[in-house]
């Protein structure tokens, strides 16, 4: 059996062109703090702290749709949905799951994006 102790990081991409606009919208829109990136990496990234994980961002052409994503469990559902209006964020509502409430939303380069938050 392997023993898994938590998710160290989640990578996701935007275009090599779109770079700088993603480390801006992860950190001015979404409000993540940026961290050292070590430099034996040969492509261009950022990364970020998300909860008590990291998030990092890579390059990457030609990304299509999916359903693939990633799911954060947020302290305050409603604050989150009202910061990604702020900035015009389009909220996409999914399926109702009992004893959550949930949304997604894209961020500017297709990556797809699942908050929620659990309830009583």
């Amino acid at each position: 059996m392997i023993d898994f102790t938590r998710i160290n990081h989640i990578h996701i991409c935007a275009p090599p062109e779109r770079l700088e606009e993603a480390r801006h919208f992860y950190t001015e829109v979404i409000g993540l703090k940026e961290i050292h990136r070590p430099e034996v990496f040969p492509a261009p990234g950022h990364w970020f702290v998300i909860g008590n994980i990291e998030l990092h961002i890579g390059v990457e052409a030609g990304q299509i749709k999916t359903i693939r994503h990633s799911a954060f469990e947020m302290a305050d559902i409603a604050a989150a949905r009202r910061q990604l209006q702020k900035y015009g964020i389009e909220i996409s509502e999914e399926p109702v799951i009992p004893g959550r409430e949930r949304f997604s939303f894209l961020d500017p380069f297709g990556n797809r994006m699942e908050l929620l938050q659990m309830i009583d």
